[in-house]
């Protein structure tokens, strides 16, 4: 399948900033949206930020002035500056892309996720 490689995740303090990054291989087209989602214990997964292919990019709330999300279309990346990180950022962080056609039987595809956790 496509493979998305995911790095960047980490311990840091309140305050603090991380940089995640995840590439697509084995694509054969460019994505239509890539993107970063979360999950904590309890809760179902929630979207971070995503841009697209056009340029666009959404945010949660909660990440809104905090989190900047970059994407090259060329190249299937995906990069999100984390800045001023809180404890309630702390999460298992998951990269998503997505593509315009099938290829491997799907047309969307998941990292392993790494691990963000911000405490003093």
């Amino acid at each position: 399948q496509v493979q998305l490689v995911e790095s960047g995740g980490g311990l840091v303090q309140p305050g603090g900033s991380l940089r995640l990054s995840c590439a697509a291989s084995r694509s054969i087209f460019r994505f239509n949206a890539m993107g970063w989602y979360r999950q904590t214990p309890g809760k179902e997964r929630e979207l971070v930020a995503v841009t697209t292919s056009g340029g666009s990019t959404d945010y949660a709330d909660s990440v809104k002035g905090r989190f900047t999300i970059s994407g090259d279309n060329a190249k299937n990346t995906v990069c999100l500056q984390m800045n001023s990180l809180k404890p309630e950022d702390t999460a298992i962080y998951y990269c998503n892309a997505r593509f315009p056609f099938t290829q491997f039987g799907s047309t969307t595809f998941w990292g392993q996720g790494t691990q963000v956790t911000v405490s003093s």
